[in-house]
């Protein structure tokens, strides 16, 4: 795609990069099937390339409406396109640039102004978070019934073994997961425990920025992001092996903070060498898959539909890694139609695009449920909580699963 940069963004860090992604481009269109809003909408401004062509009419300097900003907003970022595309764009990085300079020239209307700066400010904060969630489920049975069902029950985190092997590896705590679900953790301490390898969080580390970020406060995020790497590095310096991202949403963020904070003199070397150590549970567990066999209980093999999250398969490029780990486990996986698609939860969207977001919904929890499993396992905390909403089906983080097994044998 040729290009011709407007003067006011052409020479900085973020024209420069804008530009190099957009020249990749090739109009090809294989994006077109694999988005799930043009699939839905059948509009090409809502999918991957009608994005492009306007986010590069914003560059070379045409106006910025709202209708620039409503077609960016219904982007899941899934990121789908760039699994499917030929030419290696980075879509991801380029919507990134074109939301945040959108959101400097577009102003939203009040109420929708107030809704993100509540998010931004309640969902990345345990504590808020945690007391939000306490007072819904203290509620939750005089709710209606679409917003109580999205209000997960209280799981016990079960016992966090002590640290007593010389492989020790740090675990991302998260924001909204410890509150909703701190089950899921504490299942990879054990599970992990069982491998050799001690997990363990680190005290001053919280949100990985991603819920800030999407919502377009990108320099509020990079608090997140610089707090956690404060809070990781001595671990680092002291031998941890990775650290452990068991929502693959927040692992898209932590394997993007190199790039983030490449241009910051004081973080960049830091920042890039998290990004290394980043692994999701997944990739740790079968780099172990050799002792797994001898763990796991013996039992008949439950029917289970795994949902891939697009942050896993897309985001992290992570693809067929869990289901040999749960068919090894003694785990019998259903077929999933369309399962490149997204559930529709991507972090805020679900509240954001509350309409897309059922819809596609839908169409996902029909296809988990086609093969009629006993439970659905999934990888992403996000998804979990939006895709039970819409199931009566259980759906668990498969790392529970998992550990469920181990400790039954």
């Amino acid at each position: 795609m040729q290009t011709q940069l407007a003067d006011w963004i052409k020479d900085t860090p973020r024209g420069r990069e804008a530009d190099a992604i957009l020249r990749k481009c090739v109009h090809c269109g294989f994006c077109l099937a694999t988005c799930p809003t043009y699939t839905l909408l059948g509009d090409e401004l809502d999918s991957p390339r009608g994005r492009i062509y306007l986010m590069k009419q914003m560059l070379e300097g045409s106006p910025v409406t709202e209708r620039t900003q409503l077609h960016l907003d219904r982007c899941l970022t899934c990121r789908a396109c760039e699994t499917t595309c030929p030419s290696g764009v980075e879509y991801g990085k380029l919507v990134d640039i074109g939301r945040d300079l959108v959101e400097e020239r577009v102003s939203r209307p009040a109420g929708a102004r107030l809704q993100r700066w509540l998010l931004s400010h309640t969902l990345p904060h345990r504590g808020l978070f945690g007391a939000a969630l306490a007072l819904g489920r203290a509620f939750k049975a005089v709710l209606p019934r679409s917003l109580g069902r999205g209000i997960p029950d209280r799981r016990a985190a079960g016992d966090w073994p002590e640290a007593r092997h010389a492989r020790r590896m740090i675990v991302l705590a998260g924001c909204v997961q410890p509150a909703m679900a701190p089950s899921i953790n504490a299942a990879a301490a054990r599970v992990l425990d069982r491998l050799g390898i001690s997990l363990f969080e680190a005290r001053g580390a919280g949100c990985c920025g991603g819920v800030t970020h999407h919502l377009n406060y990108q320099s509020d995020a990079l608090a997140f992001v610089k707090a956690n790497i404060d809070a990781w590095w001595p671990h680092v310096q002291q031998g941890a092996e990775a650290i452990v991202i068991t929502a693959s949403g927040c692992g898209t963020m932590v394997a993007d903070y190199g790039h983030l904070l490449a241009g910051d003199p004081a973080y960049a070397a830091k920042a890039a060498r998290i990004s290394e150590l980043a692994k999701d549970i997944s990739e740790v567990v079968a780099a172990e898959r050799g002792a797994l066999g001898a763990l796991v209980a013996k039992k008949p093999a439950a029917s289970v539909a795994f949902h891939a999250p697009c942050s896993l398969q897309h985001g992290l490029a992570i693809r067929n890694v869990v289901e040999p780990i749960l068919r090894e486990a003694g785990f019998a996986l259903t077929p999933v139609a369309d399962a490149h698609l997204c559930c529709g939860s991507a972090g805020t969207y679900s509240i954001l695009q509350p309409e897309l977001s059922q819809r596609l919904l839908a169409d996902k929890v029909r296809n988990l449920e086609a093969g009629a499993p006993v439970a659905v396992a999934t990888a992403n905390i996000g998804c979990l909580a939006h895709i039970q909403s819409g199931t009566a089906v259980p759906v668990r983080h498969w790392i529970e699963m998992l550990d469920e097994k181990m400790g039954s044998g």
